[in-house]
């Protein structure tokens, strides 16, 4: 609702025709609108909408409680503090008030006594939406204090006050988020017993306090998120209060590269003052590596993969593109395939190893998801590389488009690429293979020469993961060779 801020009284928000609604209320009639006029209502909330942000919208429609359930990294948080979107964009308070009181309903002892003295003359402040959002990590020494409230004895003893008024109460972050939204991650992280402190205010809206059956109406709306691996590890959502909370909704991974990639170009921090284009090729790839991981036997599925995996790791990798520009003082702000290897400091942070993962230690983990993104992505692009005949009509195999390149090896030569190596060493280098860069550019449209070498090192490196090239990694070096003569040789 649009409102003009000059009323300062009471009596002046009459004359101005202004209507209270509760914050539900103002929630779904805002959304309403927003559906109405076909604009976005959860925007950078990306592969959501036609799973999560319908069931989000018919909660805040029906007016529900609700927590969003699902795996670390799912823009569960994110979504939260876009809700803030929905209210109002300045609401009137009773000046003074902690609890950010209805000029028109007070429900404070306190300040019905001061509304019923002041009348039209009761003077108010306007709060912006921004401060009626609150929340909380749920911890184990989180207590209903720190919630809801308790009785402050220094408080009482200052202003001569007996226990029992109401005034010796130190409210807590649920009470001061009234007319507002009050979120709690974690939920199942809570003890118990501060779990049942929760549940009159779901659904009577009164609050105790040591006893005290204060009736407070609070207008709010709670709203929690819960990951399911907490379900078993740390903690549970108690039967009753899970009831209470009318809506539930499962959130998710992106079904495609495509959403995965936007989440990534979103969150990153690529901006580094210096122009470094990262072609769609990288892109993919580290997207990959994380579709990857929540696939691989040797990563905890129950944990989830974070999005924040492929953020990382994109960040890392242009770092690692501007130490070798730094280094080689050049203008050589273009990705390699051997740059990909710089991410593995983002992987083995990103992920919760299954028992057979320890076995294999984290950085061979690592390397291994980065091997079989380029492996997937490679055969998705490229023909195929063993000789197999899927259809009476289709060619046996593809070894004459290799075969230059494989033959190079084959005769005893090797190939060095480094991501420390000067853009010039590196095109000579991998220009010495014959056949290379016909194949590049038979099955890969590039836009300029850069792009071209890029691909040329992905061929290579497609090889080497369907085991027709064999390659060493000594002291960050990628040593490309023949794969019967390394097997020999070690």
């Amino acid at each position: 609702m649009k409102v003009m801020k000059q009323a300062k009284t009471l009596g002046e928000l009459k004359e101005d025709g202004y209507r209270p609604f509760s914050t539900k209320e103002e929630m779904r009639r805002n959304l309403l609108h927003l559906i109405k006029g076909g604009q976005k209502r959860f925007p950078g909330i990306i592969g959501y909408d036609r799973t999560v942000l319908p069931q989000l919208e018919n909660a805040i429609l029906s007016k529900h409680d609700f927590i969003l359930l699902g795996l670390r990294g799912q823009a569960k948080t994110k979504i939260l503090r876009q809700l803030t979107g929905l209210l109002d964009e300045y609401i009137p308070i009773i000046r003074g008030s902690i609890l950010n009181e209805n000029p028109f309903e007070p429900i404070s002892s306190k300040y019905k006594r001061v509304a019923g003295d002041a009348g039209d003359e009761l003077e108010i402040d306007w709060i912006h939406r921004d401060e009626r959002y609150h929340e909380k990590l749920a911890t184990p020494d989180v207590s209903v204090a720190d919630l809801i409230g308790d009785i402050d004895p220094i408080k009482a003893v200052r202003e001569k006050l007996d226990l029992s008024d109401e005034e010796v109460i130190h409210w807590g972050i649920i009470p001061r988020t009234n007319r507002g939204i009050f979120a709690i991650n974690e939920l199942p992280d809570l003890q118990p017993r501060i779990q049942v402190a929760l549940l009159n205010i779901l659904e009577e809206s009164d609050i105790q306090i040591r006893g005290f059956p204060i009736q407070i109406p609070l207008d709010i709306m709670l709203v929690f998120t819960a990951n399911p691996e907490d379900y078993t590890n740390r903690g549970n959502i108690i039967t009753p209060l899970k009831d209470r909370i009318s809506s539930q909704i499962n959130t998710h991974y992106p079904g495609s590269l495509n959403h995965a990639r936007k989440i990534t170009e979103q969150e990153a921090w690529s901006q580094r003052g210096t122009k470094i284009e990262i072609p769609a090729l990288i892109k993919d790839l580290i997207e990959q590596v994380t579709f990857e991981a929540r696939e691989s036997e040797y990563v905890d599925q129950t944990s989830g993969v974070s999005a924040r995996l492929s953020i990382s790791a994109y960040e890392n990798l242009i770092s690692n593109i501007e130490r070798r520009a730094a280094a080689n003082k050049d203008n050589d702000f273009y990705p390699r395939i051997c740059d990909l290897y710089a991410i593995i400091g983002s992987i083995i942070g990103k992920v919760e190893m299954a028992y057979e993962g320890e076995l294999e230690g984290p950085t061979i983990l690592a390397m291994n998801l980065i091997g079989d993104a380029v492996k997937k992505k490679f055969n998705g692009i490229f023909p195929r590389v063993k000789k197999e005949k899927l259809h009476p009509d289709e060619q046996i195999g593809n070894e004459n488009i290799y075969g230059p390149v494989i033959d190079y090896f084959s005769s005893g030569e090797r190939l060095e690429i480094s991501d420390e190596m000067p853009y010039q060493q590196y095109k000579e280098n991998l220009d010495r293979i014959a056949g290379l860069k016909d194949t590049a550019r038979k099955f890969f449209k590039t836009k300029d020469e850069r792009e071209l070498y890029l691909v040329m090192e992905f061929i290579l490196e497609g090889l080497h993961r369907n085991n027709m090239v064999a390659k060493d990694s000594p002291d960050n070096r990628f040593v490309y060779s023949d794969m019967l003569q390394n097997i020999l040789r070690n």
